[in-house]
């Protein structure tokens, strides 16, 4: 499911006409401490049939690894693809590859979590998300979901840094 060492998604090996891909982080994130992923790049970097496919294998060979993430999320990135073959071994191989890291606890962030969620009334992966970009003050968030860019705020006012595909969707 995950490409090897000089293998495209696909399993094909790169070649003069393969992806290229970068080995420096792009400039506006060269600075980053960290890079946050959502459950939409993650599921669309292992689907291949997935409209964000080709831009989620972009962001995953440019940025560096490990991608932050939380259990919350992986748990619905599994979910999401079950029916893929291989698809919820592909989520826990990315994590015993280091590809993404789950370094957030649940359990030392209840309140500010809880505190999210009464105020956006979304889900619990949702709101780790939240709370895991007011942790790290100089990340970027990964995500298909424009509501990271247009309506969630870190400690209520600020705008969440957001890396977003072309014509991101919104779930409003």
């Amino acid at each position: 499911m995950l490409p090897g060492p000089g293998r495209r998604p696909g399993g094909r090996p790169d070649g003069p006409g393969g992806p290229r891909v970068e080995r420096e982080a792009p400039q506006g994130l060269r600075s980053l401490r960290a890079v946050i992923v959502d459950t939409g790049p993650l599921v669309a970097f292992l689907n291949r049939r997935d409209r964000y496919h080709s831009w989620a294998v972009e962001q995953f060979g440019s940025l560096p690894p490990p991608l932050l993430t939380c259990e919350p999320v992986l748990s619905e990135t599994a979910y999401l693809v079950r029916d893929l073959h291989g698809g919820p071994e592909a989520v826990l191989e990315l994590v015993a590859r280091g590809v993404v890291s789950p370094t957030f606890r649940l359990l030392d962030e209840i309140a500010a979590v809880k505190t999210v969620v009464r105020r956006y009334g979304r889900g619990l992966a949702d709101a780790c998300l939240v709370r895991m970009s007011e942790i790290h003050s100089d990340c970027v968030l990964l995500t298909i979901d424009s509501e990271f860019r247009d309506v969630y705020r870190r400690h209520g006012r600020k705008s969440i840094p957001t890396r977003l595909p072309p014509k991101a969707r919104s779930r409003r």
